[in-house]
C-alpha cells in the first residue's frame, strides 16, 4: 500500500501564504468523493441531485485535523478540474468561516479558499477580496443547499483573508500532531 495522503506534510509557508492540498472531488462532479486512509482509495460518499455539482475542486489540507475529526476542507480555484488524489500547491486566499448544525449539535466547519499555483487564470489572485462578491455568495449558497439536502444547517459566519486561513492550518496542524 502507498502513502497515507492525509499524513503528507502540508508545507505551509506563512510568508507566501502557500501550502499543499489533496483534491478529493473535482469541480463539476455530482459525486462527493472521500479519501479513505485505510485503503488509500477514494470512496463515493454522497451524490448531489441532477443539476447540482461541486463549484470548485474540493479537498483537504494534509496533516491537519478539525473539530469534525476530518482534515481542514479546502476549495481550489484551478484552470481545469483536477482528478482525485492530485497534490496541488496552492496560494491561500482566505476562508469561509461557517457553522454546521446537525441533530441539534453545532460545530465549526470552515472551508478554506485557495488558488492553484500552477494557473493562468488565477495567477494574480492574492486574497478572498479579489473574488467577485457574487462568486463567493454562490460558494456559500452551494454549501447551504448541499447541507440542507443532508439534513444539516450551514451558516456562514463571514469571509476572511489569507491570515485567517494560515491560522486555521497552524491550529489544525497542532491538533493533528
Amino acid at each position: 500500500m502507498g502513502h497515507n495522503l492525509a499524513k503528507l506534510p502540508h508545507k505551509l509557508d506563512a510568508k507566501s501564504a502557500t501550502c499543499r492540498v489533496v483534491v478529493e472531488t473535482p469541480k463539476g462532479r455530482r459525486g462527493k468523493l472521500d479519501y479513505d486512509p485505510k485503503s488509500g482509495l477514494f470512496r463515493l460518499k454522497t451524490l448531489l441531485p441532477d443539476g447540482m455539482s461541486f463549484p470548485l475542486d474540493f479537498g483537504f489540507v494534509p496533516s491537519t485535523l478539525c473539530d469534525d475529526g476530518d482534515p481542514l476542507d479546502v476549495m481550489v480555484l484551478a484552470d481545469e478540474a483536477n482528478p482525485p488524489g492530485t497534490l496541488l500547491e496552492v496560494r491561500l486566499l482566505g476562508v469561509i468561516e461557517a457553522e454546521e448544525k446537525e441533530h441539534g449539535k453545532t460545530e465549526r466547519n470552515d472551508r478554506l479558499i485557495a488558488a492553484a499555483i500552477v494557473s493562468h487564470l488565477y495567477a494574480n489572485f492574492k486574497t478572498a477580496a479579489d473574488l467577485d462578491k457574487a462568486f463567493t455568495d454562490n460558494l456559500v449558497q452551494f454549501w447551504t443547499n448541499k447541507d440542507r439536502l443532508e439534513g444539516k444547517a450551514f451558516r456562514c459566519l463571514g469571509i476572511k483573508g489569507p491570515d485567517a486561513a494560515i491560522a486555521l492550518i497552524k491550529q489544525g496542524a497542532k491538533a493533528a500532531a
